[in-house]
């Protein structure tokens, strides 16, 4: 499987920063690649929801649609999350949110696998690179949103 890691620090209190990107249901209203996230179920304390994905890949024009579990764990500030279903042969990850002195650290840590038949390790590579560009707009998104509420810069 392919992994992409990425963090950023985002100017605004860890439970602020976790606050947004718990909120997923919003996620559309400021990132314009995720076209929509519906939850499907979740549990009755909230630590385990399904979120049906769809996000599209403008430099390929192309549609993702996936369905994921998810486990917020609120104590330690950390969701993992794995596909059940979906366009992704494979797909499951980490976000952290670790205290930091100018805010909060968000990590994303996500491995997956997506095959696309009769094409090859060039096309693998761009693959990632949009896998890696969707990556970098969630916590951009987040960042941004956080540090809006926040009043950071």
């Amino acid at each position: 499987m392919a992994r992409v890691e990425l963090e950023t620090v985002i100017h605004a209190p860890l439970e602020t920063v976790y606050a947004v990107a718990r909120d997923v249901e919003a996620f559309p209203q400021f990132m314009p690649d995720v076209k929509s996230v519906k939850i499907l179920e979740k549990s009755e304390d909230g630590s385990r929801t399904l979120t049906e994905w769809v996000a599209y890949a403008s430099q390929l024009k192309l549609q993702v649609k996936w369905t994921e579990e998810d486990l917020w764990d609120d104590a330690n500030h950390t969701c993992r999350f794995r596909q059940v279903k979906g366009d992704y042969d494979q797909m499951e990850g980490l976000w952290e949110f670790l205290p930091h002195p100018e805010g909060t650290l968000f990590r994303s840590v996500l491995d997956y696998e997506l095959r696309v038949p009769l094409l090859g390790a060039i096309v693998q590579k761009v693959v990632h690179h949009l896998v890696t560009l969707n990556l970098k707009g969630i916590l951009e998104g987040v960042k941004a949103r956080a540090e809006a509420m926040a009043g950071g810069n």
